[in-house]
């Protein structure tokens, strides 16, 4: 079977299924043929086989032909399957005479897409919409990014307009969202000669940043602040680029084509300076880069105030008794309580007072994320089901985008991807609301990756996003798709929204492996496999990854 081959050499998942074609000849070399020669075709995995059955041979003067072509509906177990041939010949057919293993796993790559699933040793992920009341936002956190200018070569904060302006737009920010979860620092040089030739100028100008908003009465928690410094790194550089209108689509693949080959900073920094137009680009945005840029994650303020939280426990303590609380202030009451248990109650109770879609929708969230926390299956479908009870009534009530989003939430929980995109198309089409569709577009465009619709689903992330997950996604859409460097921004990205989220390392792994930049693969690897058993287990078997796995170095990373 020296002769036979497969196509494509890498089975490759696209659109729930696996294709490929078998081809290939067995030679006739002497006057006497093989006897009664047959070839059979399995896919193997570990603990299944499935038989794919007999290949025609057609007799030719000198040899046997055959050629057949497959398309099998895919299951998890066939991702680290091989596709088998084996000959026999003879009348008394047993063990094969000849074996050849034709391509070994699948490249499943868009079934990373997060769609809400959760897998061992991650985070919980976050399932279902609450219909927000509309005077709160407490489940939509609000990212904010601003960045302070300084001169060449300087750490001091000057106290020019556009500073001024960009400490106004930040207080205004935390007045409307004084609830902050995070606020990460960063202070950054330009490659200019006078920035200076180490890291200390940018951790200099964090620090500096720091002492300036302590100054102007803007204090923050340790815990909530981090503090760091990037040099002699191109990745402020290209978000600048990105945006930057003066220069063509053109000319920006000259940029990225250098700054996403591998090399190092001062390979990059001489070739950058030998493109057409360099001299603008580095004239109109280095002085950007000498900065301090401030990311805030918060939230508003939310729940009911003392009268009202008493009129609330009243409520609760009695029997089909209102106590004077609106339906408004019993959802402002669900929507601040942080325990699932304690939204339950509240939810619960308001189906017995109100005729309204938000408590049954919110309850049904509630038991969607009953169910994302238990490890029984049984229990598991149970809340599912109740979900999906409590949405079906909201429906009757109030045909809600929010319905359906949830709706085809638990769809895609329970592996219904086309009947879920079904929900989720409709409920885009029922508002114009840009926190619901940023939330709900993203959820989409997984399934558009899911189901091989790549670039339609680089067009649903066109949002500002600011989880891991989400930039994620959009990288994920875009590797597929082809376009290296917007999947490589986005990748990025996702590492910076969170280092510990290991999938942001994975894509860039994949974009490395896929370019050809062996060394660079390795390392965004190594950080994948740290952070994730999931990615650690996935990497030993990823085809995309299979050059990588001839190398000594590969299996080293895994020490």
């Amino acid at each position: 079977m020296e002769e036979s081959s497969i196509q494509p050499a890498k089975l490759t998942y696209v659109r729930d299924s696996i294709s490929f074609e078998v081809e290939g000849e067995v030679p006739i070399i002497s006057a006497l043929s093989p006897k009664n020669p047959k070839i059979e075709i399995q896919l193997r995995g570990s603990n299944m086989v499935l038989d794919l059955g007999e290949l025609n041979l057609n007799k030719l003067v000198g040899k046997y032909e055959y050629k057949k072509s497959f398309k099998l509906k895919y299951e998890p177990w066939m991702e680290s399957s091989m596709v088998e041939l084996l000959f026999y010949q003879g009348k008394n057919i047993g063990s094969p005479t000849e074996k050849k293993i034709l391509a070994k796993g699948v490249i499943t790559t868009p079934l990373l897409a997060k769609v809400g699933k959760v897998n061992p040793d991650e985070p919980i992920p976050q399932v279902g919409l609450f219909i927000p009341t509309g005077s709160l936002n407490k489940d939509l956190s609000r990212y904010g990014e601003f960045s302070l200018l300084f001169s060449s070569g300087s750490s001091k904060i000057t106290n020019s307009s556009a500073n001024e302006k960009v400490l106004d737009s930040l207080k205004k920010f935390i007045l409307k969202y004084p609830l902050i979860t995070s606020i990460k620092i960063t202070g950054t040089q330009s490659p200019e000669s006078a920035e200076g030739k180490n890291s200390k100028l940018g951790m200099d100008r964090a620090e500096a940043a720091v002492k300036y908003l302590t100054d102007s009465n803007l204090l923050f928690s340790d815990s909530l602040l981090e503090v760091s410094s990037r040099w002699n790194d191109w990745f402020d550089f290209r978000l600048l680029l990105r945006d930057f209108e003066s220069l063509s689509t053109q000319r920006k693949d000259q940029f990225y084509s250098i700054l996403l080959n591998g090399q190092d900073y001062q390979t990059q920094s001489i070739a950058l300076r030998k493109i057409t137009g360099f001299n603008q680009v580095s004239r109109d945005l280095f002085p950007k880069l000498r900065a301090a840029k401030i990311e805030i994650q918060a939230k508003p303020l939310s729940g009911l105030d003392q009268q009202q939280t008493a009129k609330l426990k009243a409520a609760l303590e009695g029997s089909g008794v209102n106590s004077g609380l609106s339906q408004l202030e019993w959802a402002i009451a669900g929507e601040s309580s942080p325990r699932l248990d304690d939204k339950e109650v509240i939810y619960s109770k308001m189906t017995e007072l109100f005729r309204s879609a938000l408590p049954y929708n919110n309850l049904a969230v509630v038991k969607m994320r009953q169910a994302q926390r238990t490890l029984d299956p049984k229990k598991q479908a149970e809340f599912w089901e109740e979900a999906n009870r409590l949405l079906d009534q909201a429906a009757k009530i109030e045909n809600s985008p929010y319905v359906l989003h949830n709706q085809g939430q638990i769809l895609i929980l329970q592996d219904k991807t086309w009947d879920a995109y079904k929900k989720l198309s409709d409920a885009s089409v029922l508002t114009k609301n840009e926190d619901f569709l940023r939330l709900n577009e993203s959820l989409r465009g997984a399934l558009d990756i899911i189901r091989g619709d790549y670039k339609l689903a680089t067009l649903r992330f066109q949002y500002q996003y600011s989880t891991s997950k989400d930039f994620f996604n959009k990288g994920l859409a875009y590797f597929m798709s082809g376009d290296f460097a917007n999947a490589s921004l986005s990748f990025e990205e996702s590492v910076t929204a969170g280092r510990s989220y290991g999938y942001g390392f994975y894509g860039l792994a994949l974009i490395a492996a896929a370019s050809g930049q062996e060394e660079v693969a390795l390392i965004h690897l190594k950080r994948a496999i740290d952070s994730s058993e999931l990615l650690y287990q996935k990497s030993l078997i990823d085809p995309e990854f299979e050059e990588l796995r001839q190398t000594q170095e590969f299996f080293e990373i895994f020490k």
